[in-house]
């Protein structure tokens, strides 16, 4: 038997808390304590033992919440903030380096790989908006500007 939340396809058997956490992105583990909390489910329940009106109560209070393709909407928009207003993060974004201060000597492949996915296209500082050039090598050159 599987139960429906929102779209998504739960198996009978798994926990409503950790169902929850596995399908919907965004969603923290304790908004679902929040949820479960406020709708009265204990937090060892089944998706199986819940009934109609629980399951339309999860759905209301997770259509209020930001999630899935709305939190990741806002995870881009405030990386391309950063990238326009030329912190140091947004630069880290830009040229695929891990942005909070993990080690690039080795270990830096998931970062650069994570990084390039669909985040180019963003200015890393003013200066470089205003010029033609763009791309990582270009933004390395601004970077080095000030040195030489």
């Amino acid at each position: 038997m599987v139960t429906t939340i929102m779209g998504k396809g739960f198996r009978a058997k798994e926990l409503v808390r950790i169902g929850l956490k596995s399908k919907f992105y965004g969603l923290s583990t304790h908004e679902i304590e929040k949820i479960c909390s406020k709708l009265g489910l204990y937090p060892m329940m089944r998706m199986h033992q819940l009934s109609e009106q629980q399951i339309l109560g999860i759905t209301k209070e997770l259509s209020e919440l930001t999630i899935e393709g709305d939190a990741r909407a806002v995870i881009r928009s405030n990386i391309a903030l950063k990238r326009t207003i030329g912190s140091y993060q947004g630069m880290r974004h830009a040229l695929g380096l891990p942005v909070h201060g993990q080690k690039t000597r080795t270990n830096a492949k998931t970062a650069r790989r994570l990084n390039r996915i669909e985040r180019r296209g963003f200015a890393t500082s003013a200066r470089q908006s205003q010029e033609s050039a763009t791309g990582v090598l270009a933004a390395v050159k601004n970077l080095f500007r000030p040195f030489f």
